[in-house]
């Protein structure tokens, strides 16, 4: 069978095509979010020339995962969008990125499964499903340890005099914004979360001052206190997959191993697992 396995987010959308269990092709396109786009949207970004080069080898099969992409009307766009494309005899999947990422980290085992890039998202994986979901709520209610949220805790620290002056000197040096421009970029322009996660690389790179490598630790403990602590099982293990997953992996390992929690595997994308739980 030729399969196509799609993760996807509001970004970029990661593409493999599975034939008889081998992976042939890989490709990235846009992405894809049902909430920000129409089906019609949707199909003409589908149709991208680097898209078409993978259905012309007869696609029967699509397990799309997506930011968005929850139980109902949502995912059934989605579906419709890729049945246009490829056909009505194509076997159509369209699961929540969540899924994807325990299915890429836990497979057919129990764990815990958590995203942790532009946003943040975490599940109890019993092996086929998901049995419980703590809300992420989003960068202003939650969201923590994520990318966004990062950023939003180093803009409030700068601003509010509680990072270092050779910090804070540094960051808005390198914005070339004064307050006034960031609250306007905050506050009054679109996707705020995608331009706060654009500090991950700023905060990467200062990690070795004390008080920017406190507080992204603090921040990951928060993660792990607000959300996977809920699920009230510390037996299990903690697989993690996203960017600020991979570039700070040292610094999770240190805020899950002081709650008493295992992390297990750790990737930036769940393709690689993704590839292997679909063959």
């Amino acid at each position: 069978m030729t399969r196509l396995i799609a993760d996807s987010g509001s970004t970029k959308t990661d593409w493999a095509l599975i034939d008889n269990g081998v992976c042939v092709s890989r490709v990235q396109t846009c992405g894809f979010n049902p909430y920000m786009q129409s089906v019609d949207e949707m199909v003409s970004a589908l149709l991208d020339t680097s898209l078409k080069l993978l259905s012309a080898k007869g696609v029967q099969g699509v397990c799309f995962y997506g930011a968005g992409c929850t139980p109902g009307e949502k995912s059934e766009s989605v579906a419709d969008a890729l049945r246009a494309v490829f056909g009505n005899g194509c076997a159509v999947e369209v699961q929540s990125d969540m899924v994807g990422a325990a299915r890429s980290l836990c497979g057919d085992g129990e764990g815990i499964a958590c995203i942790l890039g532009t946003g943040s998202n975490s599940c109890l994986w019993d092996g086929h499903a998901i049995v419980a979901n703590v809300p992420p709520l989003g960068f202003i209610l939650g969201d923590e340890g994520s990318g966004a949220n990062l950023g939003k805790l180093l803009i409030g620290n700068v601003l509010k005099g509680q990072m270092p002056q050779e910090i804070a000197d540094a960051l808005l040096e390198e914005l070339g914004m004064d307050t006034a421009a960031i609250i306007e970029r905050v506050y009054r322009r679109p996707f705020p979360n995608r331009w706060l996660a654009s500090l991950s690389p700023f905060i990467a790179r200062h990690l070795h001052h004390e008080a920017v490598r406190q507080m992204v630790k603090e921040a990951f403990i928060a993660f792990f206190r607000r959300n996977v602590l809920n699920y009230g099982r510390e037996d299990l293990p903690v697989g993690c997959v996203g960017s600020v997953a991979f570039h700070y992996q040292e610094l999770l390992r240190e805020a899950a191993g002081k709650l008493g929690l295992t992390i297990g595997s750790i990737a930036q994308s769940p393709m690689e697992g993704l590839i292997t739980f679909h063959k």
